[in-house]
Parts: C-alpha cells; sequence; structure tokens
C-alpha cells in the first residue's frame, strides 16, 4: 500500500520535501538553502546544478526521517519559485548558464524596447501581465541575446528552457536519458508567452520577442502523470505541478470564486480565485491562471506580487547584521510600541503590484534621533502589512468583492506581531492554518488527486483546519492615518533611477 504523497517545494532561498498522510499532515520534512549569486547591482542569479543537488538531498533525507522508501509514495509534486528562467542542454543536461531569478531587472531594457510598440500593457489581453522584468519571456530574450550559439541550439531543439519546476521534473524523469519537458499551465501563465484562452504558447508573442518554440516545455494541467522518478524516487509518479503561489492557494483549499490567499515568503503574493472567468485588472494586478485539474476546465485568478518581504528581514540579518536569524526580528520589534514614525519600503527591485515601477528604489523615511534599531525592525515588519493592503485594495476594486477574512501561509506566518498588525493593516480577521507550508501541500494535493489518493475536492476541505485568528484592534481613523503616510512613503521612492518610469 502506498500510504504517503511527497512535494518538492522549490523556493527562491531554499529547497524542501516534504511527505504528507492523507490527512494532510506533515509526516516528514527537510529543507537546505542554497546560494544567492549577486553578479552586479539589481542581478540575481541560482545555480541550477546546486539546486538539483539540494533537491535529492532534501529528497533522501526526508525518506529517511519518515523511515520509509520511494515505494511507500503514492505520487510526488513539484512546487517552485516561478519566473525564475533555466536554459540547459538537452543531450547533457548541463545548464548553459544560471538560473536568472525573477527578483533580476537586468531585462529593463529589453522590456522597455518592447513597450515602444504598444506600451507596457502590449500582451496584457493575449497574457494578463504588464511588460516587467518580473517575467521569464524578457529574460529567455536576454540569455538568447547574450550566449554564444544558444538561438541556433534553441531553434534545433538542442538548447531547452525552463522554469525551475520543468527543469526538475526533466531531472527526476531521467533528464538526458529520456526526462520529459513539461509545465503547467500555472507556470507558463508567468512566463508572459502563454495565451490565457488557448492555454498555448502565443505565436504572435513568439515572434515579438523572437523566442523560438522549439526550446519551450510542452503546457500540461497542473494535475496528472507526467512521467515517473527515477533514481531516489524510481517508480513514483510525477504527478502534479503548480507555480509555489498557485500550490498555497490550492492547499488553503481555496476553490471557489471570492476565496483568497496571502502567502509571505521571500516576496509576498495574494491569489483570488475568480473561477473560470478571466477578470482583467484595471488596478495594477496581474490575471493568471490558479490551477488546472485534469481535463476539468482551468480556473483563473487575480494576483497582486510583492517582490520583498521575508527577503527584506533576510537584508536585515545579511546585509545590516542586525539581528542573527530571521526569527529575532520579532523579539526585536517587540521593544518598542510603535514604529516611531519610520515607514521602510523596500523597493530594492523596483516596485511590483499595484505600482509596477522598475524606477523605484528602496527608502527609509521620518528618520528622527529617536528611532532606534527596534523601530526599524517593526517598520520591516509594517512594510509587508501595508503592501498587503494596497494589494487588497486593488483586488477589491477589480472583482468588486469585499475580502472578509484572509487565509495566510508562508514562514513569516509565526511571526504573532506581524500577524496582528496585519489585521489591523487590513481591518478583517487573519487565519493561520494549522499546516502553514500549504505550497508543499498544493502541490502534494495535485499530485494525489492525478492517482486517486484524494478523490475530489472536498477530501481536501475536510484536511483544513484552523490554527489561530488574528481580530483586528486599531481603531479605523488611526489605520487610515498610518496607511496615508504609507502612501506617501512609498511616494518617495518614485524615478530614483532616472529614465525608466
Amino acid at each position: 500500500m502506498r500510504t504517503y504523497v511527497a512535494a518538492i517545494d522549490q523556493g527562491t532561498t531554499s529547497t524542501r520535501c516534504m511527505i504528507f498522510d492523507h490527512g494532510g499532515q506533515v509526516i516528514a520534512a527537510d529543507q537546505k538553502e542554497h546560494q544567492q549569486i549577486y553578479p552586479r547591482p539589481g542581478w540575481v542569479e541560482h545555480d541550477p546544478e546546486e539546486i538539483w543537488e539540494r533537491t535529492q538531498s532534501v529528497i533522501r533525507a526526508a525518506l529517511q526521517r519518515a523511515g520509509i522508501t520511494s515505494a511507500d509514495l503514492a505520487a510526488i509534486g513539484v512546487t517552485n519559485q516561478r519566473e525564475t528562467t533555466v536554459v540547459w542542454d538537452r543531450r547533457t543536461g548541463r545548464p548553459l548558464h544560471n538560473a536568472i531569478v525573477w527578483q533580476d531587472v537586468r531585462t529593463d531594457g529589453i522590456c522597455a524596447e518592447l513597450a515602444r510598440d504598444g506600451g507596457q500593457d502590449r500582451f496584457r489581453p493575449q497574457v494578463g501581465l504588464p511588460l516587467a522584468t518580473y517575467f521569464s519571456g524578457p529574460k529567455i530574450r536576454w540569455l538568447l541575446d547574450t550566449i554564444p550559439g544558444l538561438r541556433t541550439a534553441a531553434e534545433a531543439g538542442d538548447a531547452l528552457f525552463g522554469t525551475i519546476d520543468t527543469f526538475l521534473i526533466w531531472r527526476l524523469t531521467g533528464g538526458a536519458a529520456g526526462g520529459v519537458h513539461v509545465t503547467d499551465v500555472t507556470n507558463a501563465s508567468r512566463t508572459m508567452l502563454m495565451n490565457l484562452r488557448t492555454l498555448d504558447w502565443d505565436a504572435a508573442i513568439l515572434a515579438a520577442m523572437g523566442i523560438p518554440r522549439a526550446m519551450l516545455p510542452s503546457i500540461r494541467p497542473s494535475s496528472m502523470v507526467y512521467g515517473t522518478a527515477t533514481g531516489d524516487l524510481a517508480g513514483v509518479p510525477v504527478a502534479g505541478d503548480l507555480g509555489d503561489q498557485q500550490a498555497a492557494l490550492v492547499g488553503q483549499t481555496c476553490f471557489n470564486p471570492g476565496e483568497a490567499k496571502n502567502t509571505y515568503g521571500t516576496g509576498c503574493f495574494m491569489v483570488l480565485n475568480t473561477g473560470h472567468d478571466i477578470v482583467p485588472s484595471q488596478s495594477g494586478l496581474l490575471t493568471t491562471l490558479g490551477y488546472r485539474f485534469g481535463d476539468a476546465p482551468a480556473v483563473y485568478a487575480l494576483e497582486g506580487s510583492i517582490a520583498m518581504t521575508g527577503a527584506l528581514i533576510q537584508w536585515l540579518r545579511d546585509n545590516l547584521g542586525m539581528i542573527t536569524s530571521s526569527a529575532e526580528v520579532e523579539a526585536l520589534a517587540s521593544l518598542v510600541e510603535d514604529n516611531g514614525g519610520v515607514y521602510f519600503v523596500p523597493a530594492f527591485s523596483g516596485l511590483f503590484a499595484p505600482y509596477w515601477r522598475s524606477d523605484a528604489r528602496g527608502v527609509i523615511v521620518g528618520l528622527t534621533r529617536y528611532v532606534n534599531r527596534s523601530h526599524i525592525a517593526r517598520a520591516a515588519l509594517e512594510a509587508t502589512a501595508w503592501q498587503t493592503r494596497e494589494v487588497l485594495d486593488a483586488m477589491e476594486r477589480d472583482s468588486g468583492v469585499l475580502l472578509t477574512a484572509l487565509k495566510v501561509d508562508g514562514g513569516m506566518v509565526a511571526n504573532n506581531l506581524l500577524m496582528q498588525f496585519q489585521s489591523d493593516a487590513l481591518g478583517v480577521p487573519v487565519i493561520r492554518p494549522k499546516v502553514a507550508e500549504t505550497t508543499a501541500l498544493g502541490a502534494a494535493y495535485a499530485a494525489g488527486l492525478a492517482v486517486g489518493y484524494w478523490q475530489s475536492l472536498d477530501d481536501l476541505r475536510a484536511n483544513w483546519q484552523v490554527d489561530r485568528v488574528w481580530q483586528p484592534q486599531m481603531p479605523a481613523e488611526q489605520r487610515e492615518a498610518h496607511y496615508a503616510l504609507w502612501k506617501k512613503a512609498v511616494t518617495r521612492t518614485f524615478d530614483w533611477v532616472e529614465g525608466q518610469g
């Protein structure tokens, strides 16, 4: 009897393998960080080989901790940092360049060039996305323009592109010895190359960006058997694939239109299920895929993406040395009652939703002699909550749905001070589930559904349980006064990099 389902959660800063039982409870897990590579200001890279080595390591460790073998697994799913772009040699499996990470801004010139004909929203009707450095398409173009011989190899199908899910599934299923070259609709929707209506690569956009179709993976549903694993997972069906934020939507069982979740990780991502309707955004949000299970119709979503949340706390740790571990920030921020008038807008890679300003850079405003490092730590936490408020306001404008509560997940939801302030900033309850790492759980659910380990969405809903609820405590007048100061601080980030707006 195959008793469990596993998930690989390949994130921006680390890779983990988690093993779940039928009740959606974690049986075992292992996690390892990987190196962040910064070749130039604004450039962010990862080593794909290091990520693959970490993936193999956490799989072995999780199986060992659970006291099981691959024969006990019904399926494995993959979830991943989205938009991060890898190209590799089909014959050798060797990466042809470091992965270009979603935060990287090197493609700003390419985006500006593409925007000269049709503006920043040139492709939005087809793909639901603005032209921005965030997405994979311009990164592929940069690689094709930069690596000698890559375009010729890509046109011949000898150089392959994938987001991290594609790279890992290819390696898991045999790599150069027959690995499957696939992605799912959620990851494909973040490339700026997939048409939301046809769920296929858009020929006109490929032509405009100069990207050969031969290098692209096949687009598949988020839940189906793509192939069979080799190596440590030999014989296990690889059966689920979701971008990390869509995986969290599934893990939070937000299967009804109007249900939303917010994931607090390296960045922060709020996703609202809009059902089978493609809802264009008038407020700076992204129209994207929520998921597609097997042959069922695709489910769409609105998303607000914030670049720097958990990464800001890492910055306090690694760049400033204010804390020695990310967990310490809550204690440091708790030493003061408020932010001391300080607002910290972490536009380190520009601003994402709802502004989409690549010319913005980070600012700390409101500094006086009174301010100490605890105020700055508190302002860094509050930045996450205020950015989330801006995204929620945009969602309510676009969808016409007033959110009555927010389901939250991700590493930062262990921070009780932040969760209380998030409820205060929104004026609605914030709900943390018992399994906070819902990204991996969503990938496991997709894989388990594909092989019949779970029979229906109702099975998954029955697993969801509340851990804690925070109620808003801040008076509405005080909330809006603080929010006005936050929005004033955001304007101070604009136009720092001249000529980019």
